[in-house]
């Protein structure tokens, strides 16, 4: 188990996800790195970490919702409704307030200035990102789908391989999850200070929020979407359904 990715663990159950989180163990952006690796970088007992998972697939819980099971256009879909609709949700409704705490707060709290600059460039950032994977990577992914289920032949995409555009997603992903731990390192974890308001209190809430959507979102996309894209693609060529 200890050699395990820990991807493709949070992949099988995604309630082991809330153990990784627990010790602060990135499961989306560095899931490609082995349990015992991870906990040796952070410090922390393999074999407690080790227990509680154990603990988390063994409790009485609903299993958790199964992914990897899902056809690929329809988790395609999913992230579009579910995922990429909250980030514009949300950033419209986050912005505002963090804008207000940097100009009531932002003289004793100059961090906050901080964060908002880096919540400003991610949510730019992600809007771009989001726009190729519905204009360019997803619909690719939905035409691979059809043609395997109808053996029908489909052209081969202007980016060449699915592992170009996936390559660059994986990258951007990288760079959200470092921008928010930064921002959780200067909001001490989400912390509001003693002399928070109600707004501080609501937007570290908001961004904490936030923050574990983002780790879900490019789990689907890391550990279960993309992995399961490239052999779809490699079947279909080897069949002949891939045309130049």
């Amino acid at each position: 188990m200890e050699n395990r990715a820990i991807g493709e663990v949070v992949a099988e159950d995604y309630r082991t996800a809330t153990v990784f989180k627990s010790y602060n163990i990135d499961f989306c952006c560095q899931g490609g790195r082995s349990i015992a690796e991870a906990c040796e970088k952070k410090g922390v007992s393999i074999w407690e970490l080790l227990k509680d998972l154990e603990k988390a697939q063994s409790e009485g819980l609903d299993p958790a919702v199964d992914f990897k099971t899902w056809p690929l256009d329809v988790l395609v879909n999913y992230i579009e409704q579910r995922h990429h609709k909250y980030v514009e949700k949300r950033s419209i409704e986050i912005k505002p307030f963090l804008d207000k705490l940097c100009r009531v707060h932002g003289e004793r709290h100059p961090e906050l200035l901080e964060i908002n600059g880096l919540f400003s460039t991610a949510i730019s950032a992600l809007s771009q990102h989001m726009k190729k994977e519905e204009l360019v990577l997803f619909p690719y992914v939905r035409k691979m789908v059809k043609s395997e289920m109808s053996g029908e032949p489909i052209k081969m995409a202007s980016f060449g391989e699915v592992h170009n555009p996936i390559g660059m997603m994986v990258y951007e992903h990288d760079a959200e999850g470092e921008r928010f731990r930064e921002i959780s390192r200067l909001s001490n974890n989400y912390q509001c200070p003693p002399d928070g308001c109600n707004t501080y209190q609501v937007t570290f809430a908001l961004l904490k929020e936030f923050e574990d959507d983002l780790h879900l979102h490019i789990h689907l996309e890391n550990n279960i979407l993309f992995p399961a894209a490239k052999p779809l693609e490699g079947r279909l060529k080897s069949q002949g359904l891939i045309e130049a």
